[in-house]
């Protein structure tokens, strides 16, 4: 098997309390070839210390940013890596094979992008498991009933950012779901599914924490659609938040 390098892009802010198990994740990684590229927002707790007692790390930098997808473009623009994959510093790998798995899989597959399946866990105590998301083979048409793929576990080859794009900083919080309808759904780029957990992440998003945070989340999935020049069905963006029921019934499947 050929060994392409890597990047992994962890954005990062006041994140002493989770980033450790961020850092120990990648650098347990079986895959020899990783490029791990920190992007700090100029953090003022022991964060930086903890990044720089980790080795293996290739880069860091630590300023002030406009958000996190503005720190996830400057992670895509210092990469050299030909595949680039996210992985925020509250969320970690859930066994030191991921890399060589998702490798192989792009290599067997031959195709530009990758995704898996999540978990999500208890910021307390990461033991504890709350939902599953079972992302389940690409179709593209799904994309109209509310699906996308979860964000953390997409991994893509770095000439897809360079044709299509980077993160769409205009978004609050939908510019990871605008950038996968961009480049799966617009652009058709090839994708395969990697049917295992891939990332396991804290709880807690900000878009699903009230009514009202999930009304403006819809109307950033919607101008997501509409950027493109693209048209949801009228139940699109409604499903999509419903989908989540899903991930409970699939956390009791995947534990019983």
């Amino acid at each position: 098997m050929n060994q392409p390098l890597v990047s992994i892009l962890t954005t990062s802010f006041n994140s002493e309390r989770t980033i450790k198990n961020t850092l120990l994740s990648v650098a347990l990684q079986d895959y020899p070839n990783i490029e791990h590229i920190i992007i700090d927002g100029l953090s003022t707790d022991n964060t930086i210390p903890i990044v720089k007692s980790f080795n293996h790390v290739k880069k860091v930098i630590s300023e002030k940013d406009s958000g996190i997808y503005d720190a996830m473009n400057k992670g895509i623009r210092l990469a050299t890596g030909s595949i680039i994959g996210i992985l925020n510093s509250d969320d970690f790998y859930p066994h030191n094979a991921i890399i060589s798995h998702v490798v192989q899989k792009l290599q067997l597959e031959k195709t530009d992008s990758l995704y898996g399946d999540l978990v999500y866990v208890s910021q307390k105590d990461v033991t504890k498991r709350l939902r599953t998301w079972i992302a389940g083979e690409f179709k593209a048409i799904k994309f109209l009933f509310g699906w996308m793929p979860p964000h953390p576990t997409f991994f893509v080859k770095s000439e897809m950012y360079e044709q299509w794009g980077n993160f769409n900083t205009s978004f609050r919080t939908a510019a990871d779901y605008e950038l996968m309808l961009r480049f799966l759904y617009k652009h058709r780029i090839s994708v395969c599914y990697l049917p295992e957990i891939i990332v396991m992440m804290r709880a807690g998003g900000v878009s699903n924490s009230s009514i009202g945070n999930r009304i403006r989340a819809n109307k950033e999935d919607l101008e997501a659609w509409r950027v493109n020049e693209l048209k949801p069905r009228f139940y699109t963006l409604w499903l999509k938040p419903l989908r989540k029921l899903s991930q409970f019934i699939n956390d009791k499947k995947t534990t019983t």
